[in-house]
């Protein structure tokens, strides 16, 4: 094995553990991360990313959520709204994630912190922390972006039902341009229909 592939290994060992320890207070979120990491890895392909381009995309997805460690029980697996306040804790979760990559010693750390940090960015620049627009956003942070809204509609959580697949394409066909980079909609859309994406589609169960 090479030293790249050693560390990438290492790094991809190190996210299991930490996605181990936020599962130990929200399954989901771990559940969650996997299934993104899966399709954002799909939409890597197609788009021929190189292989160095693959390996930030798959720990950025992996890890987009780790934030969340840090988040409350309270908010985090809160039944209804968030108020304001809880809002704002939640909304810190990109950046907590981001730095607490930034720090980790790999070659890739920095690229891979930029996924995590923008990964709710808006592609109108509505988004959070830093309001970054259009190509200013990272694109794997935006193929994270897309995956992450898509998946996060096709799961059962405690505040909100999970929605069929022709529902949820509708919902982001009208968010394209907006909060979605619509050329990487597009590719989603070719994406998710082949047969090896099947067990991500969404079912509305």
């Amino acid at each position: 094995m090479t030293r790249e592939a050693d560390n990438h290994s290492g790094v991809l060992k190190l996210s299991a553990v930490l996605a181990d320890a936020l599962r130990q207070r929200d399954a989901y979120t771990r559940l969650h991360s996997d299934r993104v990491m899966a399709l954002a890895n799909g939409i890597g392909l197609a788009l021929s990313l190189s292989s160095n381009e693959l390996h930030v995309l798959e720990l950025g997805a992996s890890l987009h959520d780790i934030g969340k460690i840090v988040v409350p029980d309270v908010v985090l697996m809160k039944p209804g709204r968030l108020d304001d306040a809880e809002m704002s804790v939640m909304q810190s979760h990109p950046s907590v994630g981001g730095d607490l990559i930034a720090a980790y010693e790999h070659p890739r750390s920095e690229l891979v912190s930029k996924v995590i940090r923008h990964h709710h960015e808006w592609f109108d620049g509505s988004g959070y922390p830093d309001k970054l627009a259009g190509e200013g956003i990272p694109l794997l942070a935006r193929i994270v972006t897309l995956v992450d809204n898509y998946d996060a509609m096709a799961v059962r959580r405690v505040y909100q039902g999970a929605r069929p697949h022709a529902e949820i394409m509708q919902i982001m066909d009208l968010e394209s341009g907006t909060k979605l980079d619509p050329d990487l909609f597009a590719c989603f859309t070719r994406v998710i229909e082949k047969p090896e994406y099947a067990e991500f589609k969404a079912t509305g169960n």
